[in-house]
């Protein structure tokens, strides 16, 4: 992606973004108006200035041939990276050479930063690898204190299960009469426990009441989950190796990757956040153009800050990931990458809806707690489903799949129905027990995947 004849896409820079706030005052600077001294030169480097509300224009500068991803800099108050100035030179930029021309020569002061980046970079390749400082943790010490968390979660789980039984043998109805309080008072005595998934759950189980028609039977069910996680924790020495790596992982006990790098071309499929007010969590989809292999990157961010990982979805990246332990695991670390992001012409292959669906389900019975399996379907057709939402058919109409509450009333469906116009599209997505989320798509005539 050093070649300035390749430019990113609208859509590529707007999922850079680190939230809807910049990526709405982003949109509003990618017009020529507010900028001068624009440029980019073949080594990957784009620089503009953008006038504020003071005396002095914003000096912005982004590096998008690094290796290691898209760098910032504006002389700009703001602590997002990257900052609005930096999101609309990069809109203003994909809009071709008219408005930012190829080919120039830095100005100084985006030199100098330039300089400074490629001079640390030479000294980081050329630096001999660090001794240990510090002394190897103690084996045993290590062993006692996960013994001793062991036994705080497992003290935690069977008061869990206690308070489910009591639940239980009182009726559902006392849980709508309790309110939110009692499920944030058991969610921190699991907090106290050590067990931050199990806090998770019970959280999400105070909401439940309040969902409208229906609760019980949705309550029910996630009591039976959490009763189900709970009891795979107290037996886990009789599960098998990776389910019980599942059971730990759901607990919330941290995980390391245990398989072997795998180098590929990773298609850089999605990019969103979700956030729960306490922090922000962003899932990034890859695709391996070899391995044919789905991957999914997290990464984390203080409540109002965006996570540090940020990809531009549509282009490919060659890097190697490392997988997680667990039973249908997608979760990987992405580890060194060896050129910055790049076009590629390789898709993964799409299903049908009942091919999708089988592939959900296996996945569901090796992790029970799943809440979602990456698919692609091929051929499909955004309508209008009988029940007033919407769905995705095949061309045939002989299946389709709901689409989620939040997805069928996201400006991604109208996106999805305005590029399809009544044709096949592929769409790529998250397939769970609530319906369809798509991600992003493609057609055959415009293979652009296309974030939604």
């Amino acid at each position: 992606m050093t070649q300035q004849g390749v430019r990113w896409t609208t859509d590529q820079v707007l999922a850079l973004a680190p939230d809807a706030s910049s990526r709405k005052a982003g949109s509003k600077l990618g017009a020529a108006g507010p900028w001068s001294g624009t440029g980019s030169a073949e080594e990957g480097a784009v620089w503009g200035l953008c006038k504020g509300s003071g005396s002095k224009p914003y000096q912005t500068i982004v590096d998008i041939g690094g290796v290691k991803g898209p760098a910032y800099k504006c002389s700009c108050p703001s602590r997002k990276f990257p900052c609005k100035h930096a999101l609309g030179l990069l809109l203003l930029w994909a809009g071709g050479q008219t408005q930012v021309p190829a080919g120039q020569t830095p100005p100084d002061w985006a030199e100098q930063w330039l300089a400074g980046r490629r001079k640390q970079a030479e000294a980081q390749e050329d630096a001999p690898a660090a001794p240990a400082t510090s002394a190897p943790a103690d084996p045993e010490a290590v062993r006692r204190r996960a013994e001793r968390r062991a036994q705080r979660i497992t003290a935690g789980a069977t008061e869990l299960e206690q308070r489910l039984t009591d639940l239980l043998r009182g009726g559902l109805a006392q849980a709508e009469r309790a309110g939110y309080g009692m499920w944030e008072e058991t969610a921190a005595r699991m907090v106290d426990a050590q067990a931050p998934g199990l806090a998770s759950r019970v959280r999400e189980l105070g909401s439940i009441p309040a969902s409208g028609p229906g609760w019980p039977m949705r309550l029910l069910e996630e009591c039976a989950l959490l009763h189900l996680l709970d009891q795979g924790w107290l037996h886990r020495d009789t599960l098998p190796a990776d389910l019980a790596a599942t059971v730990r992982t759901r607990i919330g006990l941290p995980a390391s990757p245990t398989e072997a790098p795998l180098r590929d071309h990773w298609l850089i499929l999605s990019q969103y956040d979700t956030t729960d007010g306490h922090l922000t969590t962003r899932r990034i989809w890859l695709y391996g153009s070899e391995s044919a292999r789905t991957a999914l990157l997290l990464s984390f961010g203080a409540a109002g800050r965006a996570p540090s990982l940020a990809l531009p979805t549509g282009l490919a990246l060659d890097a190697t990931v490392t997988g997680h332990p667990g039973a249908a695991t997608l979760r990987a670390d992405l580890g060194e990458r060896f050129t910055a992001p790049g076009p590629s012409t390789v898709r993964p292959p799409g299903v049908e809806a009942e091919q999708a669906l089988t592939s959900y389900g296996n996945a569901l019975a090796a992790d029970p707690w799943l809440e979602s399996w990456p698919v692609t379907l091929a051929d499909v057709i955004p309508t209008p489903s009988p029940d007033g939402g919407w769905q995705l058919a095949d061309a045939e109409g002989k299946s389709a799949l709901p689409l989620t509450t939040p997805a069928a009333t996201s400006p991604g469906l109208w996106r999805l129905v305005a590029l399809s116009a009544g044709a096949p599209v592929t769409v790529f997505g998250e397939c769970g027990h609530t319906g369809f989320r798509p991600l992003s798509t493609w057609t055959r005539a415009s293979p652009e995947v296309i974030p939604l």
